[in-house]
């Protein structure tokens, strides 16, 4: 079954060259480059900051709104384009971000529940202490319904900001900013389904509650075709989002349910790969001949060894860093941008929330976890590297922005989306500069102790 090829040694197996590697390897390379996701999102925001800046506002305006949907007969449901991005491709975003935080609740670092709960309070306190601050500014206001706003800290843009300094800071660092800004999308999440939902439709919700027990179901029986999986879940998103329920929590309850296990152990795939070795190809290819049964299934034995949760995660992260964000932004982050409108009372309310109230919510909540021994923080992850890490925490962007549209009225929304872009770009030039600062002192230190 197995044929080497002749001009490559036993022990340099790989598959066999084609054109198209000369793009696809850099592109693969590109996409696996931890800023790179960042970087697009950010291209992709100035490119929607300066179309709605230039004669051409008006039109890319009405593009967003233009209504796509099913119009047959008496029977109609449609939608602007921009709710079809916010409603249903963000659900893919909210999807693997579920995943990754069950990914790191089962095999990664938040299985040590101390070290997690570092994490988790400091993404409590970035969510608390952000919302009372705008509450406070805005209070008896007409922007006051709009709290839920700056809760949220954009994974993205924070892990491209780490990813510019590279080894220069802790690994501890990176884990600890990627799990509270996972925590943090969660906590804005439930926000939206509590504080933004519509009038609740108890038959489609639970229509929907049918779905998320049927997908349970058939994980029971066994059922891994990925297929069936994702009518379930389309049916389960459907039902929610006619019920009053924000469609996105779908995807969120979806990702936490997907299994961590994988069903094929190394020792197992190993123990196949031997039977289609042994069962070389012969002459004739058709029918249910024994070299085809051991060769379909090595091939189901290799996609099972990974668990749902990895393959899931490694097929759709590509497609919501590169396709679904970008449009997002694209969609939602182009605003007339006024020098005047600065000092607008929500513009104002909103950068005051994420720049200043994020990093005294993530700082004081973490000390306050650590000293009554709640957490436990890693010794490489000093206060001065959380602090940055709470700057850090300000850039709420496409979450922000989300929210944003949810809580704000038409008069309204492009200064709250306004106080979000002034934020986010103060608090990551804040913490890139402060993170720059510290791994400078650092090395100049080395030798010095070194010495000693």
């Amino acid at each position: 079954m197995i044929k080497r090829e002749q001009n490559l040694p036993p022990e340099t197996p790989r598959l066999p060259a084609e054109l198209i590697d000369w793009l696809r390897k850099p592109v693969a390379r590109f996409i696996h480059f931890g800023v790179a996701a960042g970087g697009v999102l950010l291209l992709f925001t100035i490119v929607a900051l300066i179309i709605a800046n230039s004669p051409w506002s008006a039109g890319y305006l009405r593009f967003w709104e233009t209504e796509i949907g099913i119009n047959a007969g008496s029977f109609e449901v449609t939608r602007p384009l921009r709710g079809l991005i916010n409603d249903g491709l963000m659900t893919l975003f909210f999807f693997v971000i579920a995943l990754e935080l069950k990914r790191e609740l089962v095999v990664g670092e938040m299985r040590n529940l101390r070290v997690a709960a570092l994490s988790v309070c400091a993404a409590l306190g970035g969510m608390v202490m952000p919302a009372l601050l705008y509450l406070t500014i805005q209070m008896g206001q007409p922007g006051q319904s709009g709290w839920g706003t700056v809760m949220a800290t954009d994974t993205a843009f924070v892990i491209g900001c780490l990813a510019l300094l590279g080894p220069r800071i802790p690994q501890s660092l990176r884990i600890f900013m990627l799990s509270l800004a996972i925590v943090d999308d969660v906590g804005a999440i439930l926000v939206v389904a509590v504080g933004y939902g519509h009038d609740i439709n108890w038959i489609a919700l639970g229509l929907s509650v049918f779905g998320f027990i049927v997908v349970f179901g058939m994980r029971r029986l066994g059922i891994r075709h990925m297929a069936i999986y994702f009518a379930a879940g389309l049916f389960v998103w459907i039902a929610t989002d006619l019920s009053g329920v924000h469609a996105t929590v779908a995807g969120v309850v979806l990702g936490l349910m997907t299994p961590t296990r994988r069903w094929v152990s190394d020792e197992r795939l190993h123990s196949i790969l031997n039977q289609v070795v042994d069962n070389p190809s012969g002459n004739d290819w058709s029918g249910d001949t024994d070299d085809r049964k051991a060769l379909r299934l090595a091939e189901a034995a290799a996609r099972e060894t990974l668990s749902p949760v990895e393959r899931l995660e490694m097929a759709l992260l590509p497609w919501v860093s590169f396709v679904v964000m970008p449009l997002f932004a694209l969609a939602n982050a182009g605003i007339p941008i006024s020098i005047t409108g600065m000092g607008n009372s929500v513009t104002v309310a909103v950068f005051m929330a994420f720049a200043f109230g994020k990093p005294m919510g993530v700082i004081g909540f973490s000390w306050l976890a650590v000293r009554i021994g709640l957490a436990v923080r890693p010794p490489e992850l000093n206060w001065t590297l959380l602090a940055a890490g709470g700057l850090l925490a300000g850039i709420g962007f496409t979450m922000a922005l989300f929210i944003a549209n949810l809580a704000f009225g038409a008069d309204l929304i492009n200064d709250a989306k306004t106080g979000i872009l002034a934020a986010s770009v103060f608090s990551a030039v804040a913490g890139t500069c402060m993170l720059f600062l510290w791994s400078s002192r650092s090395k100049r230190a080395m030798p010095t102790a070194g010495g000693s």
